[in-house]
């Protein structure tokens, strides 16, 4: 449905997006994920034909993003993270103006309007002028123009940012609701948006690719074990003697400082699939102390998100530092070629 292939962004000597591959399926709801900075938005427009690659390619069900733009943007709907909006308008008017620009005509253009008004929850504001609606209201009329055209593959870059929790709860249901009908790309770095709609993950850091699976796949991947923190009211050295109990049943056993005076903490990796919990309780019992606490700890998607972007941004720093001593070794001038082309180069959102 979409292949991004070798895609390069450079902004001066800056290099945003570096060699970036992946395919996007149809019949998922997928997570771009990645920190502030990551490349992100930049991909995304890349992908979108707004913004031009320095290098590499995007196909959109067989069409070029570039070499054949009208096909190609017939099958996205974009909702950037800016809603693109005019205030003096009413999201009726506003919609009406979209889809003529998409190509919408007549009782086509009004049957799709009611649709994706209804869809989206905007009916009811229909007539009141897009300045005077709610961030929540204005990131509906957003989603409403990408739904215009019945595209298959829905774009949507941060579209929960600066919404108050009720808010981000009815757009996540929204976003889930499109999912039964179109393909959706959904930028986000709040991983628990992530992990609450969407089926398949892909992560970038550094404007790299470093994970792309399906997100149960790619928890079970990297949650080979789990940990077991116990709470116990008790002094240090009956914490130890109690470690030395609890090690034959785990990898790793650990005591850990506790903020609640008159405890201690202890922490015990286990491998994932086995339960220790009935004879770690047994030891407990036979120790004779007070067990206040146990709670099961299991590598979630933040645990994963942050090795992974830690592990490339040291690999990254290595690479620069190699770089620079690389350059400075030969005739000390910088040795950074990339060339900025295609920098600025924005394309029209509709073709």
């Amino acid at each position: 449905m979409i292949e991004v292939k070798d895609l390069v962004k450079n902004y001066g000597s800056h290099r945003a997006v570096r060699n970036v591959s992946f395919t996007v399926e149809p019949g998922h709801i997928y997570g771009f994920l990645g920190p502030n900075g990551a490349g992100k938005s930049t991909t995304m427009n890349i992908k979108t034909g707004t913004l031009a690659a320095t290098s590499g390619s995007v196909t959109i069900n067989g069409h070029d993003i570039y070499g054949d733009p009208l096909a190609a943007k017939k099958c996205i709907g974009y909702l950037p993270e800016i809603p693109p909006l005019y205030p003096d308008m009413d999201p009726e008017e506003y919609l009406s103006f979209v889809g003529s620009a998409k190509g919408l005509r007549g009782s086509e253009l009004a049957a799709q309007i009611e649709e994706v008004m209804e869809l989206t929850g905007l009916t009811d504001v229909r007539r009141r002028m897009i300045r005077n609606l709610s961030k929540g209201y204005r990131q509906r009329v957003g989603i409403a123009q990408a739904m215009l055209g019945d595209p298959e593959i829905i774009i949507l870059d941060e579209p929960t940012v600066g919404l108050d929790p009720k808010q981000i709860i009815e757009i996540r249901e929204l976003i889930r609701s499109l999912g039964k009908k179109h393909t959706v790309i959904l930028s986000s770095h709040i991983l628990s948006e992530i992990s609450a709609v969407c089926d398949h993950v892909i992560i970038i850091a550094k404007g790299r690719i470093v994970a792309d699976d399906m997100l149960d796949r790619l928890e079970s991947r990297y949650s080979s074990d789990c940990r077991l923190e116990l709470l116990l009211r008790a002094s240090e050295a009956e914490g130890r003697s109690l470690l030395s109990r609890l090690s034959p049943l785990c990898a790793e056993a650990e005591l850990l400082p506790s903020s609640e005076q008159g405890t201690v903490l202890l922490s015990l990796r286990y491998e994932k699939g086995r339960d220790i919990r009935a004879a770690v309780y047994g030891q407990i019992q036979k120790s004779g102390l007070t067990l206040l606490s146990m709670i099961p700890r299991i590598k979630t998607l933040e645990d994963i998100f942050l090795e992974l972007t830690a592990a490339e941004n040291a690999d990254s720093e290595e690479e620069h530092f190699t770089a620079s001593v690389d350059s400075h070794d030969t005739d000390g001038t910088d040795s950074e070629t990339d060339t900025g082309e295609g920098g600025d180069d924005y394309k029209p959102l509709f073709g």
